[in-house]
């Protein structure tokens, strides 16, 4: 029988793997940031510059309203790019992957689908 030893840190071809992800994650993140931003800075193609003023009130309304959405959308979109670019300096420095509460090793199949993940299932679900 052979004596495993618990991994303590994933490999280097392994962090390369997670790099590459990320690093596409990131591109179309960065990709719709940008889409957002160009939305937010266009005026409204729908100009109610001719209609009755009670009609451009309620579109006014809607425009402020689908701008604050632009807005959470840009602003969940910053963090996410910033979370991203914050795993890919624990990738450097080779501390990816890591459970910042636990200290062990968060399972792959979490970090594939979470690539910026800090915190392995077992300390996510001792917060709840």
């Amino acid at each position: 029988m052979e004596n495993k030893t618990t991994k303590t840190r994933y490999s280097d071809s392994e962090l390369k793997e997670f790099k590459t992800l990320i690093t596409d994650k990131l591109n179309s993140a960065k990709e719709e940031l940008a889409s957002l931003a160009n939305s937010l800075s266009s005026p409204n193609k729908n100009g109610t510059d001719d209609t009755a003023g009670t009609y451009k009130t309620l579109e006014d309304g809607s425009a402020t309203l689908e701008k604050e959405q632009l807005n959470q959308l840009a602003a969940r979109q910053k963090k996410f790019i910033e979370n991203l670019e914050a795993a890919l300096v624990r990738i450097e420095n080779k501390t990816y992957g890591i459970c910042r509460e636990t200290g062990k090793l968060i399972q792959k199949e979490r970090l594939m689908a979470v690539p910026h993940a800090t915190l392995s299932m077992e300390a996510k679900l001792k917060q709840y």
